[in-house]
């Protein structure tokens, strides 16, 4: 049985916060209630994608 495709709701770039966590290697991202943690800002915002996709959202 195919699955259904479910759109994703774009929110734009802007909604996401970064940031260089002290004491600590890598970078956090906040956006909507959810936290992600990188090495890189780019690895951080991937997380992210990832974590808002599970709410029927990403970044755009």
């Amino acid at each position: 049985m195919p699955e259904k495709q479910v759109k994703l709701r774009k929110l734009p770039r802007s909604k996401a916060k970064i940031f260089k966590i002290r004491n600590r290697k890598g970078y956090a991202a906040v956006c909507e209630n959810n936290l992600t943690e990188g090495i890189t800002e780019q690895e951080a915002l991937r997380r992210m994608n990832v974590a808002l996709k599970r709410m029927g959202l990403t970044l755009g």
